[in-house]
């Protein structure tokens, strides 16, 4: 059975990709995905299994970073399906992920910007350019492009930082879960940026703390520009930070703490 959807990229961007290669197997089945993880089994000869799964896949997903622009295999695949493409025989749909330039060759094919648009928004519109459905909407996998961890953790300050591991966030806002009072904390964002904020009280049920929003203004969360915020003791009550909670979605999504 010949493979409908062949998905290229790096080893290394996998947090990014399989996430998408998750969706569109509950979608459309395994059996017409490839994707190397499940494609290709223990003693299987990798150029031959990459050859058959290039045979005639109606897409192939280009998943364009830095690394995968140097993989010399990578670019056999996206250069054998832009020779197919231009015959007509599949389409290729390259699918930005890093903060890279598209290839010369590659800028006349739209191309999915998921870098810019973040991981829902471009799984959603890889799901449209399958199923030619624009009202359809899936849901997102467990991949978190956002995590937190501690930059300093004194009595009377706390310094954290908000980091993208992939994609740029570009309307970032989040609530600081806090075992505090308003009056309690005082907040500042890194070059004394400015910020859009305020307090509520347990805005969450299942989380048992109150929330301080924080919404830089005019800055992007990039992977080489991340978040850093001052959590500052405005008076003797110890600050007690429960979390970090990503907008103001529904469900809500709690950031992963990571390196503490």
């Amino acid at each position: 059975m010949a493979h409908q959807i062949f998905l290229s990229h790096k080893h290394e961007d996998k947090p990014v990709v399989e996430p998408v290669a998750i969706r569109l197997k509950e979608i459309f089945g395994e059996e017409a995905i490839f994707y190397d993880s499940w494609s290709i089994k223990p003693g299987d000869g990798i150029i031959e299994k990459m050859n058959e799964g290039l045979t005639a896949p109606k897409f192939v997903f280009f998943f364009v970073s830095e690394l995968a622009l140097q993989s010399g295999l990578v670019r056999m695949e996206w250069q054998n399906a832009l020779l197919k493409s231009s015959r007509g025989e599949t389409r290729l749909v390259p699918v930005r992920i890093g903060n890279v330039p598209m290839p010369e060759v590659l800028k006349q094919n739209l191309y999915i910007d998921l870098y810019s648009v973040g991981i829902e928004a471009g799984l959603n519109q890889i799901v449209n350019v399958v199923q030619g459905n624009s009202s359809f909407t899936p849901s997102h996998e467990g991949f978190s492009n956002l995590t937190w961890k501690f930059l300093k953790a004194g009595k009377e300050e706390i310094t954290i930082q908000i980091q993208a591991s992939h994609l740029m966030e570009p309307n970032p806002n989040f609530v600081i879960m806090l075992a505090n009072d308003e009056p309690d904390v005082r907040f500042e964002l890194n070059g004394g940026q400015s910020m859009l904020n305020g307090f509520y009280k347990r805005p969450f049920p299942a989380i048992e703390a109150n929330g301080f929003s924080i919404a830089p203004m005019g800055g992007a969360i990039t992977p080489d520009r991340p978040l850093v915020l001052k959590l500052k003791q405005a008076n003797k009550q110890a600050i007690a930070i429960q979390g970090v909670v990503h907008g103001w979605t529904d469900p809500f999504r709690i950031i992963p703490c990571v390196g503490n």
